[in-house]
């Protein structure tokens, strides 16, 4: 008999909901295990042929923005325990960087992005399911203190981005995948109950002998 399959968990939530501080926490857990982490946001589409002035018009909070095929691909190989090579994004080119990543298969593999729920084919590779749900007034407060301090943008670019982009693709298609998850976590990593429940469950995943 091979090795276990490993352990998909999917981690969605709005920008700014702390997606992230989920995704730590549960990675700190593992650290004795082998884990990985995917970011959806390596898996935006190449737009090299594209002019740049067209590639700055790209809505990045779009499911269309993905290259959701590729993703796929490589969650598949690593669940067959195949190494993959990720994409990495160049976002002051605004398309795909020629660089990739190699990424050896784990135990446990965390894909944490705004939409990985959105994707029926990709749900359905995924043993666990997160939403991580915060309110919309702090969402925009970590986004706003975040694109100022690391990106290096004006807070009336932050604010305009968030009313004309992100808060009407959050209502279309992120707020909707909610009704996939198999547990919703509010207030994101500062949610300890939850962080433990979702330890204990994927604990029990690891240790059975079902997933072969």
């Amino acid at each position: 008999m091979g090795k276990k399959r490993p352990v998909l968990i999917g981690i969605a939530g709005g920008s700014g909901s702390g997606k992230t501080s989920v995704t730590h926490a549960i990675h700190d857990v593992f650290k004795e295990h082998s884990v990985v982490v995917i970011e959806q946001d390596y898996y935006y589409k190449d737009q090299s042929h594209l002019e740049f002035e067209q590639r700055l018009e790209t809505n990045y909070d779009h499911p269309d923005a993905f290259d959701t095929d590729l993703l796929i691909k490589d969650i598949k190989r690593l669940l067959n325990r195949e190494a993959i090579e990720k994409p990495v994004y160049d976002y002051a080119l605004h398309t795909r960087s020629k660089e990739t990543i190699h990424i050896d298969p784990q135990d446990v593999i965390i894909l944490e992005g705004i939409l990985v729920l959105s994707d029926p084919s990709l749900r359905d590779l995924m043993d666990i399911k997160l939403f991580v749900d915060t309110d919309a007034d702090l969402r925009i407060i970590r986004r706003i203190l975040r694109d100022i301090n690391e990106r290096g943008r004006s807070m009336d670019s932050v604010i305009e981005q968030y009313l004309s982009v992100v808060r009407p693709m959050h209502n279309q298609f992120i707020e909707p995948t909610k009704r996939y998850a198999d547990i919703i976590i509010p207030e994101g990593g500062q949610n300890e109950v939850a962080i433990d429940l979702m330890v204990t469950k994927i604990k029990t995943i690891l240790e059975s002998d079902s997933i072969v």
